[in-house]
């Protein structure tokens, strides 16, 4: 039976009632359905409704000036706002520091799987992500302004621990896009960057008893495709409007990119190299820290310089970038086309790829960085007067094994590169190092409680988090201690006393060939802990074909156990960890003699089950256990 699902736009807009609920998809303008927006906005203007609407959505729509949820942003159009993000909708964020409309800020992931938990009736999503935030009840729960009363998230316990429960609520209307619709109106993506969180929402919205239209780019009488090619069906979707080309570009920034679609595969030279300035700087030390074979989240703005550091130096096929809308390898956009990649390996749903991050998926994030304080704090959602919001900032920061935060060390210093040195022309008083952030978007405490390792990359220094705060550990040449990195700190660090300087080429313009086709170096894979006398050892990404490779090991390792006075504990991940089976004996015999001659107690732990079975066994014949995480490892010392 021919449903006739097909509407114009203002039709769509017109079913849309005073006080509605509205769940939108996008992520920046990918997937995001503007006509729609742009109908909805000339109807509340020629009537002065809808009005009073909810928005509710995970990742930042808008340009930042008046696409996206900007249409949303006239006063008495919207009376509360749900988002990860607000950075890219000025318009709406004004409106909450006006104190105009009710407004929070939740982690986009915390909303994505709230839509799910919608659709399927649950009271909410209950989650460790945002503990000790700005999100946590404890602190602000979220809520932007004063006007903002009611608390839509809880703190609770289970079975002693804490969590956040996000509350769930209705939602009358999904506003959404796809390419292409039937006549039934089941949905495909084709032509889509990205499937986001489409049919989560769809799910939520037609169980809530709502109404789900969806934008598309064209129809069909029928698909000719694989059913599994259809993300939305039919039997959730209400009506569909077919968008004028102008209003339906792939990103905000491109009309059609076929490499987003893997129609085409385009050639790594096409990422830009970048000029050697202060971001190249960071994005070159932050590169230094690149694992072989590690799952890699870049986050939007300075992380962005990474993958163009890792092409330039021939790096970026050792690493599995993604994003966290849902894209896995390949090369990631930036700008207005932030969350799009080409090339890329798969693409699943948003919510998916929070389930992994959330999980502790992700080996290392890269991360922006706005302000820092003495404990580790991070802020990049709220500065004064401006929100910027969290974004999936909190997911990726709390969740991943390691993280990198990335900024300049002041806002707007002049800065040069020069003879291998960084030579500061003129230094701002726009501060980042402050005694406390403005807004705790990462807990620095709440990290070093977990052992998560967290590093501050900046152009002139490089700080970690230890157990005695934040510790300056590199500095670059031509910069003075005092004067351009302590007198410039509202707070004064912990100076290591084995204090660097940071690679010198870093800050020469040639590549700085930092793929590890040389000697092998354990310099910056072990890390001792006098306090604990326990050494934690990182050979995760290594790789050894025959004895001789044992042998280098050895070494190497060897040369970092006699530095230790004492015999000490060891912790050995062994991530990504691959060894043929010629070089096997050699390397238990030399496990064997390590644990004799050096350790007190040992623990080895791997998060890939195949290796732990497949050389577990082996293994337990040298009384050695590989435990599947690193907190076990620790559990067993």
């Amino acid at each position: 039976m021919n449903r006739h699902k097909i509407v114009s736009a203002e039709d769509a807009a017109a079913v849309i009632m005073d006080g509605d609920t509205i769940a939108t998809g996008g992520f920046v303008g990918i997937g995001f359905p503007e006509a729609l927006a742009i109908a909805i906005e000339q109807r509340f203007l020629a009537t002065q409704s809808p009005k009073n609407l909810t928005l509710l959505y995970a990742a930042g729509q808008g340009d930042g000036k008046t696409r996206g949820l900007n249409h949303f942003s006239h006063p008495g159009m919207v009376s509360r706002v749900v988002g990860g993000h607000w950075g890219l909708v000025p318009e709406l964020g004004k409106l909450a520091i006006d104190n105009k409309i009710e407004a929070y800020n939740f982690p986009q992931g915390a909303i994505s799987h709230l839509f799910r938990d919608v659709a399927a009736g649950k009271p909410g999503t209950i989650t460790k992500v945002g503990l000790h935030t700005f999100v946590d009840p404890r602190l602000e729960g979220g809520k932007m302004n004063d006007i903002t009363q009611e608390d839509l998230v809880e703190l609770i316990q289970l079975r002693g621990e804490d969590y956040l429960f996000y509350k769930a609520f209705p939602i009358n209307i999904a506003l959404l896009r796809g390419t292409t619709a039937d006549e039934e109106g089941n949905i495909s993506m084709e032509r889509e960057a990205l499937t986001l969180e489409s049919l989560a929402i769809a799910q939520a919205v037609k169980n809530s008893g709502g109404i789900v239209i969806v934008q598309v780019e064209r129809v069909t009488v029928q698909h000719h495709i694989n059913p599994q090619m259809v993300v939305i069906p039919g039997i959730m979707v209400d009506s569909v409007v077919v968008a004028d080309p102008a209003h339906h570009h792939q990103t905000f920034d491109e009309v059609y990119n076929p490499a987003y679609t893997r129609q085409i595969i385009v050639p790594k030279t096409l990422i830009k190299r970048m000029p050697l300035d202060a971001r190249k700087v960071i994005a070159r030390r932050a590169a230094m820290f690149l694992k072989i074979n590690s799952v890699v989240n870049l986050g939007i703005g300075m992380p962005e310089g990474v993958a163009s550091v890792a092409n330039e130096e021939n790096i970026l096929d050792y690493i599995i970038p993604t994003v966290e809308p849902g894209a896995i390898g390949g090369i990631p956009s930036g700008g207005l086309s932030f969350g799009a990649v080409s090339n890329a390996q798969a693409i699943i749903s948003q919510p998916s790829q929070f389930d992994f991050y959330d999980g502790g998926g992700l080996d290392q994030a890269f991360l922006g960085m706005a302000q820092a304080d003495q404990q580790g704090n991070v802020n990049v959602s709220r500065f004064g007067n401006r929100i910027a919001g969290a974004g999936g900032f909190i997911n990726i920061s709390q969740n991943a094994k390691a993280v990198y935060f990335m900024g300049t060390f002041t806002a707007k210093a002049e800065i040069v590169i020069e003879d291998g040195q960084l030579k500061i022309l003129q230094d701002s008083d726009k501060l980042k190092f402050v005694e406390q952030v403005g807004q705790i978007t990462f807990n620095g405490d709440y990290a070093r409680s977990r052992q998560q390792i967290v590093y501050y990359i900046t152009e002139r220094c490089v700080f970690k988090i230890t157990e005695k705060g934040l510790e300056l550990i590199e500095i670059a040449p031509g910069v003075d201690l005092q004067k351009d990195i302590l007198d410039k700190m509202t707070f004064k660090p912990v100076v290591s006393p084995d204090l660097k300087t940071m690679d010198v080429r870093i800050f020469l313009p040639q590549p700085m060939k930092i793929r590890k086709d040389e000697k092998v170096s354990f310099e910056d894979r072990v890390l001792y802990e006098k306090a604990t006398n326990t050494m934690y050892i990182n050979l995760e990404g290594i790789v050894m074909m025959n004895e001789e490779e044992v042998k280098e090991i050895e070494d190497a390792l060897v040369e970092e156990f006699e530095k230790i006075p004492q015999k000490f504990n060891i912790i050995v991940n062994y991530d990504n960890f691959h060894i043929a089976d010629e070089a096997e004996e050699a390397f238990l015999n030399m496990v064997k003699r390590n644990n004799v001659k050096y350790f007190i107690s040992s623990t080895r732990y791997s998060t890939n089950a195949f290796f732990r079975r497949h050389i577990g066994t082996k293994f337990q014949k040298i009384n050695a256990v590989l435990y599947a995480n690193s907190e076990e490892a620790r559990e067993h010392l």
